[in-house]
Protein backbone atom coordinates (compact mmCIF):
# COMPACT_ATOMS: atom_id res chain seq x y z
CA UNK A 1 0.00 0.00 0.00
CA UNK A 2 3.02 2.40 0.74
CA UNK A 3 4.40 1.83 -2.90
CA UNK A 4 0.60 2.47 -4.78
CA UNK A 5 0.63 5.57 -2.28
CA UNK A 6 4.27 6.50 -3.35
CA UNK A 7 3.16 6.29 -7.04
CA UNK A 8 0.11 8.00 -6.92
CA UNK A 9 2.70 10.88 -5.05
CA UNK A 10 4.50 10.75 -7.96
CA UNK A 11 1.76 10.76 -10.39
CA UNK A 12 0.59 14.14 -8.96
CA UNK A 13 4.01 15.98 -9.70
CA UNK A 14 3.30 14.99 -13.25
CA UNK A 15 0.23 16.39 -13.83
CA UNK A 16 0.69 19.55 -11.71
CA UNK A 17 4.14 20.32 -13.73
CA UNK A 18 1.86 19.14 -17.22
CA UNK A 19 -0.86 21.69 -15.35
CA UNK A 20 1.31 24.22 -15.04
CA UNK A 21 2.21 24.42 -19.39
CA UNK A 22 -1.47 23.83 -19.86
CA UNK A 23 -2.88 26.62 -17.70
CA UNK A 24 -0.29 28.74 -19.06
CA UNK A 25 -0.88 28.13 -22.64
CA UNK A 26 -4.64 28.27 -22.25
CA UNK A 27 -3.86 32.13 -20.19
CA UNK A 28 -2.45 33.39 -23.74
CA UNK A 29 -4.88 31.46 -25.48
CA UNK A 30 -2.59 29.38 -26.90
CA UNK A 31 -4.06 26.38 -28.40
CA UNK A 32 -3.48 22.85 -26.44
CA UNK A 33 -3.85 19.93 -29.00
CA UNK A 34 -3.04 17.03 -26.53
CA UNK A 35 -2.60 16.24 -22.69
CA UNK A 36 -0.67 13.39 -22.22
CA UNK A 37 -0.03 11.07 -19.09
CA UNK A 38 2.78 9.12 -19.84
CA UNK A 39 4.93 8.87 -22.79
CA UNK A 40 3.57 7.85 -26.25
CA UNK A 41 5.83 4.46 -26.15
CA UNK A 42 3.74 1.56 -26.90
CA UNK A 43 -0.32 1.39 -26.29
CA UNK A 44 -2.72 4.48 -25.44
CA UNK A 45 -4.88 3.28 -22.06
CA UNK A 46 -7.63 6.13 -22.79
CA UNK A 47 -8.69 8.84 -24.75
CA UNK A 48 -10.84 11.53 -24.37
CA UNK A 49 -11.72 14.89 -25.70
CA UNK A 50 -12.05 17.49 -23.21
CA UNK A 51 -12.83 21.31 -25.17
CA UNK A 52 -10.07 21.34 -27.95
CA UNK A 53 -7.85 19.12 -25.90
CA UNK A 54 -6.94 15.42 -26.72
CA UNK A 55 -7.01 13.83 -23.04
CA UNK A 56 -4.21 10.86 -23.22
CA UNK A 57 -3.13 8.37 -20.75
CA UNK A 58 -0.55 6.44 -22.44
CA UNK A 59 1.32 2.72 -20.64
CA UNK A 60 4.36 4.21 -20.37
CA UNK A 61 3.31 6.16 -17.54
CA UNK A 62 7.09 7.78 -16.64
CA UNK A 63 6.23 11.23 -17.41
CA UNK A 64 4.07 13.50 -19.55
CA UNK A 65 3.59 15.79 -21.86
CA UNK A 66 1.78 18.99 -23.49
CA UNK A 67 0.93 19.06 -27.71
CA UNK A 68 0.79 21.95 -29.69
CA UNK A 69 -0.81 22.60 -32.80
CA UNK A 70 2.79 23.36 -34.29
CA UNK A 71 3.76 19.68 -32.91
CA UNK A 72 1.08 18.42 -35.31
CA UNK A 73 1.78 18.14 -38.81
CA UNK A 74 -2.08 17.46 -39.96
CA UNK A 75 -2.85 20.59 -37.65
CA UNK A 76 -6.00 22.70 -39.15
CA UNK A 77 -5.03 25.45 -38.05
CA UNK A 78 -4.04 28.52 -40.68
CA UNK A 79 0.46 28.98 -40.41
CA UNK A 80 -0.33 32.66 -38.74
CA UNK A 81 -3.10 31.49 -36.60
CA UNK A 82 -2.38 33.04 -33.08
CA UNK A 83 -3.32 29.84 -31.65
CA UNK A 84 -0.26 28.50 -32.64
CA UNK A 85 2.57 28.42 -29.69
CA UNK A 86 5.26 29.31 -32.38
CA UNK A 87 3.35 32.52 -33.42
CA UNK A 88 3.25 33.98 -29.80
CA UNK A 89 6.04 36.52 -28.51
CA UNK A 90 8.99 35.04 -26.89
CA UNK A 91 8.27 36.54 -23.79
CA UNK A 92 4.77 34.55 -23.80
CA UNK A 93 6.35 31.31 -24.87
CA UNK A 94 9.38 31.64 -22.14
CA UNK A 95 6.40 31.86 -19.66
CA UNK A 96 4.24 28.70 -21.14
CA UNK A 97 7.79 26.66 -20.63
CA UNK A 98 8.90 27.83 -17.60
CA UNK A 99 5.15 27.48 -16.09
CA UNK A 100 5.54 23.27 -15.46
CA UNK A 101 8.72 24.05 -13.45
CA UNK A 102 7.20 26.96 -11.77
CA UNK A 103 4.28 24.33 -10.74
CA UNK A 104 6.57 22.04 -9.14
CA UNK A 105 7.99 24.61 -7.00
CA UNK A 106 4.83 25.91 -5.82
CA UNK A 107 3.84 22.06 -5.09
CA UNK A 108 7.19 21.23 -3.03
CA UNK A 109 5.95 24.51 -0.77
CA UNK A 110 2.24 23.37 -0.57
CA UNK A 111 3.27 19.70 0.33
CA UNK A 112 6.26 21.74 3.34
CA UNK A 113 3.39 23.64 4.48
CA UNK A 114 0.58 21.38 4.31
CA UNK A 115 2.32 18.55 6.30
CA UNK A 116 3.77 21.38 9.05
CA UNK A 117 0.34 22.57 9.64
CA UNK A 118 -1.52 18.92 9.73
CA UNK A 119 1.81 17.32 11.69
CA UNK A 120 2.29 20.44 13.98
CA UNK A 121 5.95 19.95 13.46
CA UNK A 122 8.78 19.49 11.09
CA UNK A 123 11.91 17.40 10.99
CA UNK A 124 15.10 19.49 11.88
CA UNK A 125 17.38 16.75 10.64
CA UNK A 126 18.98 16.39 13.68
CA UNK A 127 19.29 13.40 16.08
CA UNK A 128 19.97 12.88 19.45
CA UNK A 129 21.89 10.04 19.70
CA UNK A 130 22.31 8.04 23.00
CA UNK A 131 23.69 4.86 24.05
CA UNK A 132 20.75 2.02 24.35
CA UNK A 133 23.10 -0.43 25.49
CA UNK A 134 26.98 -1.94 25.57
CA UNK A 135 26.82 -5.30 24.26
CA UNK A 136 31.20 -5.15 23.64
CA UNK A 137 32.60 -8.60 25.45
CA UNK A 138 34.08 -7.69 28.45
CA UNK A 139 37.58 -7.56 27.02
CA UNK A 140 36.62 -4.57 24.48
CA UNK A 141 38.93 -1.71 25.85
CA UNK A 142 35.15 0.17 25.74
CA UNK A 143 34.73 -0.69 29.15
CA UNK A 144 37.21 0.81 30.27
CA UNK A 145 36.62 4.27 28.44
CA UNK A 146 33.73 5.14 31.38
CA UNK A 147 30.94 5.06 28.65
CA UNK A 148 27.35 4.19 30.33
CA UNK A 149 23.90 3.10 29.42
CA UNK A 150 21.63 6.74 28.18
CA UNK A 151 24.50 8.57 28.09
CA UNK A 152 23.98 11.15 25.08
CA UNK A 153 26.60 11.15 22.21
CA UNK A 154 27.71 14.82 21.62
CA UNK A 155 30.97 14.82 19.51
CA UNK A 156 33.65 12.12 18.46
CA UNK A 157 37.07 13.54 17.81
CA UNK A 158 35.90 17.16 18.12
CA UNK A 159 33.12 16.84 15.63
CA UNK A 160 29.37 17.33 16.36
CA UNK A 161 27.58 14.42 16.14
CA UNK A 162 23.49 14.89 15.13
CA UNK A 163 22.93 12.07 13.21
CA UNK A 164 23.69 7.99 13.30
CA UNK A 165 25.96 8.25 10.06
CA UNK A 166 28.02 10.76 10.87
CA UNK A 167 28.78 8.50 13.94
CA UNK A 168 29.03 5.26 11.62
CA UNK A 169 31.14 6.87 9.73
CA UNK A 170 33.80 7.66 12.65
CA UNK A 171 33.75 3.93 13.74
CA UNK A 172 34.09 2.50 10.51
CA UNK A 173 36.59 4.77 9.23
CA UNK A 174 38.70 3.97 12.82
CA UNK A 175 38.68 0.46 11.91
CA UNK A 176 41.83 -1.36 13.63
CA UNK A 177 44.39 -3.27 11.36
CA UNK A 178 42.46 -1.98 7.99
CA UNK A 179 45.69 -1.83 6.06
CA UNK A 180 45.98 1.91 5.50
CA UNK A 181 48.51 4.60 7.18
CA UNK A 182 49.12 7.74 7.43
CA UNK A 183 52.72 8.71 5.26
CA UNK A 184 53.78 10.88 8.24
CA UNK A 185 53.30 7.71 11.04
CA UNK A 186 55.64 5.49 8.76
CA UNK A 187 58.06 8.55 8.14
CA UNK A 188 58.62 8.89 12.18
CA UNK A 189 58.46 4.91 12.95
CA UNK A 190 61.49 4.55 10.65
CA UNK A 191 63.29 7.44 11.87
CA UNK A 192 63.32 5.51 15.10
CA UNK A 193 63.66 1.96 13.92
CA UNK A 194 66.51 3.51 12.03
CA UNK A 195 67.96 5.30 15.42
CA UNK A 196 67.44 1.81 16.94
CA UNK A 197 69.47 -0.30 14.33
CA UNK A 198 72.05 2.21 12.43
CA UNK A 199 73.46 -0.38 10.43
CA UNK A 200 70.42 -1.49 8.37
CA UNK A 201 69.31 0.25 5.49
CA UNK A 202 65.71 1.48 4.53
CA UNK A 203 65.16 -0.53 1.29
CA UNK A 204 67.50 -3.46 1.97
CA UNK A 205 66.28 -6.28 2.81
CA UNK A 206 67.29 -7.09 7.15
CA UNK A 207 69.20 -10.24 6.42
CA UNK A 208 67.89 -13.76 8.23
CA UNK A 209 67.80 -13.99 11.95
CA UNK A 210 68.99 -10.58 12.38
CA UNK A 211 67.31 -9.18 15.64
CA UNK A 212 65.78 -5.96 15.31
CA UNK A 213 64.99 -3.53 17.92
CA UNK A 214 61.45 -1.85 18.07
CA UNK A 215 60.15 0.83 18.75
CA UNK A 216 57.04 1.33 21.14
CA UNK A 217 54.28 0.81 18.96
CA UNK A 218 51.55 3.98 19.33
CA UNK A 219 48.08 4.56 18.12
CA UNK A 220 47.27 6.41 14.92
CA UNK A 221 46.06 9.89 14.54
CA UNK A 222 41.72 10.19 15.47
CA UNK A 223 40.06 10.46 11.87
CA UNK A 224 39.05 14.02 10.89
CA UNK A 225 35.80 14.44 8.54
CA UNK A 226 34.45 17.60 7.17
CA UNK A 227 30.95 18.50 8.12
CA UNK A 228 30.14 18.30 4.00
CA UNK A 229 30.87 14.54 4.58
CA UNK A 230 29.30 14.00 8.27
CA UNK A 231 26.06 15.58 6.17
CA UNK A 232 26.44 13.08 3.66
CA UNK A 233 27.00 15.81 0.95
CA UNK A 234 30.54 14.56 -0.20
CA UNK A 235 32.58 11.16 0.07
CA UNK A 236 35.35 10.80 2.11
CA UNK A 237 38.71 11.15 0.68
CA UNK A 238 42.06 10.69 2.64
CA UNK A 239 45.63 10.47 1.64
CA UNK A 240 45.93 7.03 3.56
CA UNK A 241 49.08 4.88 2.36
CA UNK A 242 47.68 1.09 1.94
CA UNK A 243 49.60 -2.00 2.93
CA UNK A 244 50.32 -4.76 1.06
CA UNK A 245 49.62 -8.25 1.83
CA UNK A 246 53.03 -9.31 3.33
CA UNK A 247 53.12 -6.00 5.06
CA UNK A 248 49.97 -6.84 6.65
CA UNK A 249 51.33 -10.67 7.94
CA UNK A 250 54.20 -8.83 9.37
CA UNK A 251 51.91 -6.05 11.59
CA UNK A 252 50.52 -9.17 12.84
CA UNK A 253 53.79 -10.96 14.08
CA UNK A 254 54.85 -7.62 15.22
CA UNK A 255 51.84 -7.21 17.50
CA UNK A 256 53.07 -6.52 20.95
CA UNK A 257 56.65 -7.60 20.44
CA UNK A 258 59.86 -5.12 21.30
CA UNK A 259 61.73 -7.02 19.37
CA UNK A 260 61.73 -8.62 15.76
CA UNK A 261 63.74 -11.36 14.87
CA UNK A 262 64.20 -11.20 10.81
CA UNK A 263 63.15 -14.04 8.69
CA UNK A 264 65.22 -12.67 5.61
CA UNK A 265 62.03 -11.51 3.42
CA UNK A 266 61.01 -7.69 5.01
CA UNK A 267 63.17 -4.49 4.70
CA UNK A 268 62.91 -1.47 7.45
CA UNK A 269 60.82 0.47 5.22
CA UNK A 270 58.14 -2.40 5.71
CA UNK A 271 58.95 -3.10 9.40
CA UNK A 272 57.84 1.01 9.17
CA UNK A 273 54.81 0.24 7.41
CA UNK A 274 53.52 -2.24 9.64
CA UNK A 275 54.25 -0.85 12.72
CA UNK A 276 52.46 2.28 11.66
CA UNK A 277 48.85 0.33 11.28
CA UNK A 278 47.21 0.03 14.46
CA UNK A 279 43.93 1.87 16.20
CA UNK A 280 42.74 4.82 15.40
CA UNK A 281 41.20 5.89 18.66
CA UNK A 282 37.53 7.55 19.14
CA UNK A 283 37.55 10.16 21.40
CA UNK A 284 33.58 10.34 22.46
CA UNK A 285 32.09 13.45 24.59
CA UNK A 286 29.38 12.85 26.11
CA UNK A 287 26.38 14.22 27.84
CA UNK A 288 25.37 12.84 31.09
CA UNK A 289 22.94 14.40 33.75
CA UNK A 290 23.52 17.57 32.02
CA UNK A 291 27.60 18.13 32.39
CA UNK A 292 29.61 17.26 29.19
CA UNK A 293 32.30 14.12 30.19
CA UNK A 294 35.12 13.01 27.83
CA UNK A 295 35.22 9.45 27.89
CA UNK A 296 38.83 7.90 27.85
CA UNK A 297 40.06 6.42 24.16
CA UNK A 298 37.82 3.81 22.34
CA UNK A 299 39.35 1.50 19.84
CA UNK A 300 37.11 -0.68 17.39
CA UNK A 301 37.61 -3.86 16.80
CA UNK A 302 38.81 -5.05 13.00
CA UNK A 303 34.82 -5.35 11.58
CA UNK A 304 34.82 -1.41 12.87
CA UNK A 305 32.76 -2.43 15.58
CA UNK A 306 32.71 -0.88 19.21
CA UNK A 307 29.95 -2.50 21.05
CA UNK A 308 27.27 -0.44 21.58
CA UNK A 309 24.15 -0.40 20.67
CA UNK A 310 22.14 3.14 19.89
CA UNK A 311 19.22 4.60 20.17
CA UNK A 312 18.29 7.77 17.54
CA UNK A 313 15.70 10.63 18.52
CA UNK A 314 15.07 13.15 16.17
CA UNK A 315 14.92 16.96 17.03
CA UNK A 316 11.26 18.25 15.66
CA UNK A 317 10.60 21.78 15.70
CA UNK A 318 7.00 22.63 16.67
CA UNK A 319 4.92 24.77 13.56
CA UNK A 320 2.03 25.70 15.44
CA UNK A 321 1.82 28.93 13.96
CA UNK A 322 1.26 30.28 10.65
CA UNK A 323 4.33 32.34 11.20
CA UNK A 324 6.32 29.16 11.94
CA UNK A 325 4.84 27.34 9.44
CA UNK A 326 6.39 29.32 6.79
CA UNK A 327 9.66 30.26 8.11
CA UNK A 328 10.20 26.37 9.22
CA UNK A 329 8.88 24.94 6.02
CA UNK A 330 10.84 27.53 3.74
CA UNK A 331 13.95 26.58 5.45
CA UNK A 332 13.44 22.90 5.14
CA UNK A 333 13.19 22.98 1.64
CA UNK A 334 16.00 25.47 0.90
CA UNK A 335 18.01 23.67 2.91
CA UNK A 336 17.01 20.08 0.51
CA UNK A 337 17.15 22.59 -2.42
CA UNK A 338 21.19 23.28 -2.17
CA UNK A 339 21.89 19.87 -1.40
CA UNK A 340 20.19 19.05 -4.31
CA UNK A 341 22.20 21.58 -6.70
CA UNK A 342 25.31 20.77 -4.58
CA UNK A 343 24.41 17.04 -5.40
CA UNK A 344 23.87 17.85 -9.15
CA UNK A 345 27.27 19.67 -9.07
CA UNK A 346 28.97 16.84 -8.02
CA UNK A 347 27.81 14.62 -10.57
CA UNK A 348 28.67 17.00 -13.43
CA UNK A 349 32.08 17.68 -11.67
CA UNK A 350 32.39 13.14 -11.29
CA UNK A 351 32.70 13.55 -7.63
CA UNK A 352 29.71 11.27 -8.06
CA UNK A 353 29.74 7.99 -9.94
CA UNK A 354 27.29 7.39 -12.81
CA UNK A 355 26.60 3.91 -10.80
CA UNK A 356 25.20 5.77 -7.83
CA UNK A 357 22.71 7.73 -10.13
CA UNK A 358 18.68 6.58 -9.45
CA UNK A 359 15.39 6.78 -10.96
CA UNK A 360 11.61 6.22 -10.42
CA UNK A 361 12.07 2.19 -9.33
CA UNK A 362 14.55 3.31 -6.19
CA UNK A 363 12.51 6.75 -5.43
CA UNK A 364 9.38 4.70 -5.24
CA UNK A 365 10.61 1.51 -2.85
CA UNK A 366 12.86 4.30 -0.46
CA UNK A 367 9.47 6.87 -0.23
CA UNK A 368 7.43 3.53 0.41
CA UNK A 369 9.79 2.24 2.85
CA UNK A 370 9.64 6.02 4.73
CA UNK A 371 5.92 5.81 4.56
CA UNK A 372 5.77 2.34 5.97
CA UNK A 373 8.25 3.67 8.92
CA UNK A 374 8.11 7.07 9.75
CA UNK A 375 4.72 7.70 8.47
CA UNK A 376 2.49 9.89 5.86
CA UNK A 377 4.14 13.33 6.76
CA UNK A 378 7.57 11.98 5.96
CA UNK A 379 6.02 10.64 2.32
CA UNK A 380 4.71 13.80 1.75
CA UNK A 381 8.06 16.34 2.51
CA UNK A 382 10.06 13.39 -0.05
CA UNK A 383 7.40 14.47 -2.26
CA UNK A 384 8.23 18.28 -1.55
CA UNK A 385 12.14 17.65 -2.46
CA UNK A 386 11.20 15.62 -5.46
CA UNK A 387 9.33 18.03 -6.89
CA UNK A 388 11.89 20.72 -6.13
CA UNK A 389 14.09 18.09 -7.99
CA UNK A 390 11.91 17.69 -10.86
CA UNK A 391 11.99 21.70 -11.03
CA UNK A 392 15.72 22.33 -11.34
CA UNK A 393 16.47 19.33 -13.53
CA UNK A 394 13.35 19.93 -15.71
CA UNK A 395 15.58 23.73 -16.33
CA UNK A 396 18.46 22.30 -17.24
CA UNK A 397 19.45 23.59 -20.58
CA UNK A 398 19.48 20.28 -22.12
CA UNK A 399 17.33 20.01 -25.46
CA UNK A 400 14.02 17.58 -24.88
CA UNK A 401 14.01 19.89 -21.41
CA UNK A 402 12.07 23.03 -20.60
CA UNK A 403 15.72 24.08 -19.84
CA UNK A 404 16.37 23.12 -23.30
CA UNK A 405 13.46 25.31 -24.94
CA UNK A 406 14.57 28.29 -22.65
CA UNK A 407 17.89 27.73 -23.99
CA UNK A 408 16.23 28.25 -27.88
CA UNK A 409 14.01 31.14 -27.05
CA UNK A 410 17.16 33.05 -25.55
CA UNK A 411 18.48 32.38 -28.92
CA UNK A 412 16.22 33.21 -30.68
CA UNK A 413 15.82 36.59 -28.93
CA UNK A 414 19.33 37.59 -28.89
CA UNK A 415 19.26 36.48 -32.99
CA UNK A 416 16.16 38.41 -33.16
CA UNK A 417 14.73 35.85 -35.53
CA UNK A 418 13.35 32.31 -34.65
CA UNK A 419 16.31 29.17 -35.05
CA UNK A 420 15.41 26.96 -38.34
CA UNK A 421 13.11 24.35 -37.14
CA UNK A 422 14.80 21.86 -38.67
CA UNK A 423 17.79 22.50 -36.38
CA UNK A 424 15.49 22.16 -33.41
CA UNK A 425 13.95 19.62 -34.20
CA UNK A 426 17.51 17.10 -35.00
CA UNK A 427 18.68 18.85 -31.54
CA UNK A 428 15.47 17.89 -29.40
CA UNK A 429 15.70 14.62 -31.07
CA UNK A 430 18.99 13.85 -29.99
CA UNK A 431 18.14 15.59 -26.99
CA UNK A 432 15.15 13.03 -26.11
CA UNK A 433 17.14 10.00 -27.05
CA UNK A 434 19.86 10.94 -24.65
CA UNK A 435 16.95 11.70 -21.96
CA UNK A 436 15.60 7.92 -22.80
CA UNK A 437 19.23 6.17 -22.94
CA UNK A 438 19.76 8.24 -19.34
CA UNK A 439 16.42 6.57 -18.31
CA UNK A 440 17.76 2.89 -18.99
CA UNK A 441 20.97 3.26 -17.45
CA UNK A 442 19.54 4.86 -14.45
CA UNK A 443 16.11 2.07 -14.34
CA UNK A 444 19.13 -0.59 -14.70
CA UNK A 445 20.63 1.01 -11.44
CA UNK A 446 17.67 0.77 -9.85
CA UNK A 447 17.79 -3.03 -10.63
CA UNK A 448 20.76 -4.05 -9.50
CA UNK A 449 20.15 -1.51 -6.45
CA UNK A 450 17.38 -3.51 -5.57
CA UNK A 451 18.78 -6.80 -6.09
CA UNK A 452 22.28 -6.05 -4.06
CA UNK A 453 19.76 -4.80 -1.34
CA UNK A 454 21.37 -1.43 -1.33
CA UNK A 455 18.55 0.48 -0.37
Amino acid sequence: MSIIIMLLLLSVLVLVHEAGHFLAARFFKIKVEKFGFGLPIGPTLYETQWGDTKILIHAFLLGGYVAFPDDEKDCELEKDSPERFSNRPVYQRAIVVSAGVFANIVCAFAFVFLTAFLWGSMPSGKYDIYVNDIIAPKTENIWQSGIQKRDKIVKINGSKIDNTFSLLNFIQLSKTDDGKIDESAALNNFIELKNFNPALLKDEVVPKDVAVQLPQQKLEEPVKIEDKVLKGMKKYKNSWASLTKSQEKLRDKLKGKSVYVSDGKYTLNDIAYALSDNSRPVNIQVERNGKIINLLPILTNKKGLIGIKLEAKEMLIPTKTPKSILTTGTKYLYDNTYMMVYGLYQIFTGQIPLKDLHGIIAITKVGGDIIDNNGIFSGLLLIAIISMDLAIVNFLPIPALDGGHIMFLLIEKLRGKPINEAIIEKIGNAGFLFLILLMFFVIFNDVFGLITKKF
